[in-house]
């Protein structure tokens, strides 16, 4: 895909129920959502499959919980050689990560059951893990889920001056080499929200750009205790029985496991060639298409056939699926991908796939060393200016 083609205007009609009248709206024209919404809610009913409340996720999350706890038992009680630490040391930080993509995300999207204190309860999982359901909720489910890919807006693509991920961020001279060092760097995601930023968005009441309500009464007694708790775990219990540098190192190397997957599927859905980063109109209070279009043109699935990988990575490779239907949960994604690619064909409406996991990855790092050189920066105004005109 050409950058030009990449950057043109997208977008959609829904916005969150919390939104204010200044903030950036889609296109009003949604009759491809509704259509798709209606045959997906058929295909539920004709299969007699309740889209939250699975006993297959039930058992999934007592599955994760207790690999989490015996994995992490065992690496503080028990190895004593690095040949015992290390693998243990990997199944926690992937059981870390499991716990976010699995449990947490569905209900944190309420997608886990129709009990809002069960979704509740399921989301609380991130703060074990040292995040916070607080602020995923506003910068992940509310700010990325709705203006996808969209810079100043959607701040999951913006990592400041280490990065370039959208051709409307400013190039500087370091970025030529991104497609390189980024990789090691996503190692910090995890570290970064334990240490840094939760506490930076919580001091400045923003997320990236874009402010957010700061938690009050049981939000912020849910931030402090959690934070607490992952603190006593992470640190508190290994000093007990482990030197200063052997708790800091297999907690640098617990986290960078999570923090790589977390970072990956992300980057791998939406950070890609294929991916639109769509612009608003000129008074950038408007997208030009709506807002199921836009979900469509900003993300990509990928390797749908990889049970394994789907498995553990809790239905995110059907992340088309998971924009369009956040509050179905990820175990129904396979079902719901069907009834997605059918329609999607029928309508004309583009529908984007990696075949394997290896292609995804692929396709990030070309879009990485593609921002990275200064004949994208050199193009990005024009691309802007066409955009407008075209609008």
């Amino acid at each position: 895909m050409s950058l030009d083609s990449t950057y043109r205007g997208t977008p959609a009609t829904a916005v969150p129920s919390d939104a204010h009248a200044d903030r950036l709206k889609f296109n009003g024209e949604n009759s491809f959502h509704r259509e798709l919404r209606r045959r997906v809610d058929a295909e539920f009913k004709r299969s007699g499959t309740r889209q939250r409340d699975s006993a297959q996720m039930y058992l999934k999350t007592a599955v994760i919980l207790v690999t989490f706890a015996l994995a992490y038992v065992a690496l503080l009680l028990f190895a004593r050689h690095w040949w015992q630490s290390l693998p243990l040391a990997l199944l926690l930080g992937t059981a870390m990560a499991a716990i976010g993509f699995n449990i947490m995300h569905d209900g944190g999207h309420h997608a886990y059951s129709e009990r809002r204190w069960v979704n509740r309860l399921m989301a609380l999982t991130l703060d074990l893990v040292g995040g916070s359901s607080y602020i995923w909720q506003w910068k992940h489910a509310r700010f990325h889920h709705t203006w996808v890919n969209v810079d100043g807006h959607d701040s999951d693509i913006d990592l400041g001056v280490l990065g370039r991920l959208s051709p409307l961020q400013p190039r500087r001279p370091w970025h030529r080499w991104q497609h390189f060092y980024l990789w090691p760097l996503y190692g910090v995601t995890a570290i970064r929200w334990h240490l840094f930023g939760d506490f930076r968005d919580m001091i400045t009441g923003t997320v990236g750009a874009r402010p957010f309500n700061r938690p009050k009464g049981w939000d912020l007694v849910g931030f402090v205790f959690g934070k607490l708790v992952f603190f006593v775990f992470a640190f508190g219990l290994p000093l007990i029985f482990h030197p200063v540098g052997t708790v800091l190192l297999f907690y640098a190397l617990v986290s960078a496991v999570a923090g790589i997957l977390l970072a990956l599927v992300f980057q791998m859905a939406h950070v890609v060639e294929e991916a639109e980063f769509p612009v608003p109109d000129e008074t950038g209070r408007q997208m030009a298409t709506p807002w199921a279009i836009h979900q469509l043109q900003t993300t990509v699935d990928f390797a749908r056939s990889n049970r394994v990988l789907g498995w553990l990575i809790g239905g995110l490779n059907f992340q088309i699926e998971h924009h369009l239907f956040p509050r179905i949960s990820h175990v129904h994604y396979p079902l719901v991908a069907r009834v997605v690619e059918d329609t999607c064909r029928e309508f004309g409406v583009p529908y984007l796939e990696h075949r394997t996991f290896g292609a995804g990855l692929a396709s990030h790092y070309r879009w990485l060393r593609q921002l990275g050189q200064p004949l994208v920066a050199a193009a990005a105004p024009l691309t802007v200016a066409t955009a407008a005109l075209t609008g």
